[in-house]
């Protein structure tokens, strides 16, 4: 669950999620806080069902251990 979390964040955070629109965000205090807001919904993300990495990297674990 957290490797997932923390792939969703990072991805939320290469697609923008939690960036200053304009000059009149929230400022340099908005920017440290939005890593929070990003972490956060990757966990809800998760919680909701996720994307399923978990279950690929396992699928590929036992794939590689059994030499298929």
């Amino acid at each position: 669950m957290a490797l997932e979390a923390s792939f969703l964040s990072e991805m939320l955070k290469a697609a923008g999620f939690g960036e200053q629109v304009n000059s009149f965000s929230g400022g340099a205090g908005e920017d440290q806080f939005a890593s929070f807001h990003r972490e956060a919904m990757a966990e809800r993300m998760v919680r909701a069902g996720g994307i399923g990495l978990a279950e690929h990297f396992f699928t590929a674990m036992m794939e590689a251990k059994d030499g298929t």
